[in-house]
């Protein structure tokens, strides 16, 4: 087993040298062969650069066409002049994310108003091969709503209708390009709520929320969307409308294609219908804002509040005080709820329950023995709905406290709560005096959510960061993307989450539902041609063989 072990190695090196002598670091097909395991798993860290102060180096697709004035006519004829968007002040906000990192260059903004008219843009699309990206309210934070190049922005924001809604099952149906505040409103009106709540809930709509598979503030409460959609309409590539609005909470007849959908960011269809179960609207609400001088205390908090707040706990959020600092000094009117003393951590607990007297008792009795055994120094309970807010406001602030600060590197991971902060800690010992490192997110449910504030995008900083986050990440089995997708910004960083064989699996699936791949192009999978995919997994595969062939 030796033997075959150490011809194994040299071989797949001997092989990776001869393919690394004829292709050049930035060629895709290099990174796809280089990522490719190599002995003991380790891997070419210079290989797994993402999109920081330079764009990660993509090639646009040749086999893509261009607009001409045919195609212009053939949009006008179907949405109408208002609806096919040239103006190049509209186009310019259309092609840039909001945190003005991913910048595309595309010449036209397609406004659908209903399914059909998306299903006649992608059936024309696919027939021309023109590469489109789908967008909603462009809140995404791994440049996954915007164009790489010249593609065709399909924003579904005039979709927005609620087509109905069951009182009885809490069932919501409603169309993608609902803003996620707007439906919040409307189901808090009906007695219900949202089982999704995060911070751009004022711009994101439902059907990005769906696309990404978004978690966001009450995720310990109620889980993923892929719990709480129960159907979804969406229009493949070719533009055929796969109907699977379904509204029953058991259906066992095939595959569940619907998760499929979920989080696979618009590169296998258009989300144009969502149906969801809402949970009825409860009236205790409780919000504890509280201080820990370690992480540990916090960790410890948290399995007391799983234990003894159980079924009525919603949220638990925490930040580290470079981001009160950051959320104090950058935004307008918010204050430190607790004394001036500086803490090293803070926690926002919300509860949820039927009982007010019972779920307030409850909590008080908690944080009165949290206090007692030394897990929190300071704390409060919010007194009313203003109150409550202002806790809110601190935690939703932090990522528009980010922005105001100047540039920020964003990594958005899952990791096994007792490592997420060490990761903060590492980070700051790597980048010295250079950059503010601030952790943050949902302590609740295992996301970091690890930003890097600097004075300017650096290379050099970056270089500190990646691939050490992702490296890091892997290392203690976490995901290099929690909640906010793969984008542009890790789709050629999939392989520190996902195996081979999967992602080769879903190329395969990709391949399937969007032959000529013109959905959301250089997204989410990494960017290699389908032949090098198979040479490279043939290659590797008869290296396999020959080995054990050979003893």
């Amino acid at each position: 087993m030796d033997k075959y072990k150490v011809t194994h190695r040299l071989l797949r090196q001997s092989i990776k040298s001869l393919v690394n002598r004829q292709l050049t670091s930035n060629n895709p097909i290099y990174r796809f062969i280089s990522a490719l395991p190599l002995g003991n798993g380790g891997r070419n860290p210079q290989l797994y650069r993402s999109f920081g102060s330079l764009a990660t180096k993509v090639e646009r697709n040749p086999s893509f066409s261009s607009l001409n004035s045919d195609d212009l006519s053939y949009f006008k004829g179907v949405l109408g002049e208002k609806n096919v968007v040239q103006d190049e002040d509209r186009l310019e906000t259309a092609n840039i994310d909001w945190m003005h990192k991913y910048k595309g260059f595309s010449k036209l903004l397609l406004l659908p108003r209903n399914t059909e008219e998306v299903s006649k843009i992608l059936e024309y699309c696919n027939s021309r091969r023109l590469a489109v990206v789908p967008q909603g309210g462009n809140t995404g934070l791994v440049g996954g709503s915007v164009p790489v190049f010249d593609e065709v922005i399909i924003n579904v924001g005039s979709m927005n209708k609620i087509i109905a809604f069951d009182k009885v099952s809490g069932i919501l149906v409603c169309e993608a390009g609902c803003i996620l505040e707007n439906l919040i409103s409307y189901l808090d009106n009906q007695g219900f709520v949202m089982p999704l709540d995060l911070g751009a809930k004022g711009s994101c709509q439902i059907g990005g929320n769906v696309s990404t598979n978004a978690g966001g503030l009450r995720f310990v409460r109620y889980g993923s969307l892929h719990g709480n959609v129960l159907g979804l309409e969406a229009v493949l590539a070719n533009g055929d409308v796969l109907d699977m609005l379904g509204t029953l909470r058991k259906d066992n007849t095939g595959y569940d294609l619907k998760h499929l959908f979920i989080g696979s960011e618009g590169s296998l269809g258009i989300v144009t219908k969502v149906s969801i179960l809402t949970p009825p609207k409860l009236s205790s609400v409780n919000i504890a804002f509280l201080a820990c001088e370690d992480y540990l205390s916090c960790q410890k908090l948290l399995s007391e509040a799983k234990r003894k707040l159980g079924e009525i706990l919603s949220a638990f959020e925490f930040l580290d005080s470079h981001a009160m600092d950051l959320v104090l000094n950058h935004l307008e009117g918010v204050r430190n709820p607790l004394s001036s003393a500086v803490h090293n951590f803070y926690l926002l607990i919300e509860t949820t329950g039927s009982d007010e007297s019972y779920d307030k008792e409850k909590l008080e009795a908690f944080l009165l023995h949290s206090m007692e055994s030394g897990l929190i120094s300071d704390g409060v309970l919010a007194q009313d709905i203003n109150q409550a807010s202002s806790f809110w406001r601190i935690r939703e602030g932090v990522p528009e406290a980010l922005m105001r600060a100047g540039p920020v590197y964003k990594y958005d991971l899952s990791l096994p709560v007792e490592k997420m902060y060490s990761l903060v800690e590492e980070m700051r010992a790597r980048l010295g005096q250079s950059a503010n490192v601030v952790g943050y997110g949902h302590l609740g449910d295992g996301n970091l959510h690890l930003n890097v504030s600097a004075p300017r995008y650096d290379d050099t900083i970056l270089a500190q960061i990646e691939p050490y986050v992702y490296e890091w990440t892997s290392k203690h089995r976490g995901s290099i993307s929690a909640e906010h997708g793969l984008g542009l910004m890790k789709a050629n960083e999939i392989f520190y989450s996902k195996s081979h064989g999967t992602v080769q699996l879903m190329a395969s699936i990709k391949k399937l539902l969007d032959p000529n791949g013109i959905l959301n192009p250089y997204k989410v999978l990494p960017s290699l041609p389908p032949l090098l995919q198979l040479s490279s997994w043939t290659l590797f595969l008869t290296v396999d063989i020959l080995i054990i062939a050979c003893g």
